[in-house]
């Protein structure tokens, strides 16, 4: 057995199937470059290392359980121009993950919250950060159901130690007292421990309205907006732009 192909196998043992495949166009190179030894290991780990982290990405993307694939690259900056993209791509570096800061975007329906929740979503997949995704509605789902099972504070800590928890669409539908307090555990159980993506069609002014009481309102606002971006979107639907939803009713002339 030659040397690559002794070094393909133990690759392959060490569960390392990158490398090894990378292994013999990296060592013909390194021969016609005369890498150092040090050079030519330094390349094949790098290779192992990109191939597991674009995989494991993949992996925590379909974990995250986003209703579609959205990129920051797709946002179209030129129809929502009411959003500032410097912060934006700011927040795409993931900072506010480091410092267990949310971002809060408002606005009507349709112009971008939740791609760019989602966006903001799979960048931190993609640099190897755990996340869930859900509607609020679909939250409460969840969380009610652990509480029938009596593992609503287990289903709270271990939300709790995911890096980033995204809460879509508060707002669309009111909320019964006993949805509003399971939301409530949810955002406190994540205050200064992780961060929160938050989408909602309305002003905090009308959370009140939203959750059926000023006062818990008042505390879930208090406890996101502390250390929190909040980007305030306006504007049309973009996913109804260029459509004539009246018609065309100018009368037409006579033949």
């Amino acid at each position: 057995m030659s040397a690559t192909a002794e070094l393909g196998h133990l690759f392959r043992a060490l569960k390392a199937p990158a490398a090894a495949r990378a292994l013999p166009k990296l060592a013909e190179r390194a021969r016609a470059e005369e890498w150092s030894y040090e050079r030519f290991a330094e390349a094949l780990l790098a290779t192992e290392r990109s191939s597991r982290e674009s995989h494991g990405g993949e992996s925590r993307i379909r974990a995250a359980r986003f209703p579609s694939r959205k990129t920051l690259e797709e946002f179209d900056w030129s129809f929502q121009r009411s959003v500032k993209k410097d912060l934006v791509l700011h927040l795409a570096q993931l900072d506010f993950l480091l410092g267990k800061e949310n971002v809060i975007l408002l606005g009507p329906p349709g112009t971008g919250k939740t791609h760019l929740a989602i966006a903001l979503g799979m960048r931190a997949c993609l640099a190897g950060q755990r996340t869930a995704f859900a509607t609020a509605t679909e939250w409460v789902a969840r969380l009610l159901d652990a509480q029938r099972q009596g593992r609503l504070e287990a289903e709270l800590r271990r939300l709790g130690r995911v890096p980033l928890v995204i809460v879509d669409e508060v707002g669309y539908v009111p909320f019964d007292p006993q949805a509003a307090n399971l939301m409530f555990h949810l955002v406190s159980a994540r205050y200064e421990r992780a961060s929160l993506i938050m989408t909602s069609n309305k002003p905090f002014s009308a959370w009140g309205e939203i959750f059926g009481d000023d006062v818990v309102a008042t505390a879930m606002v208090d406890r996101l907006i502390h250390h929190a971006e909040i980007l305030s979107l306006k504007g049309d639907s973009y996913r109804l732009r260029g459509k004539d939803l009246d018609g065309d009713r100018r009368p037409k002339p006579a033949e």
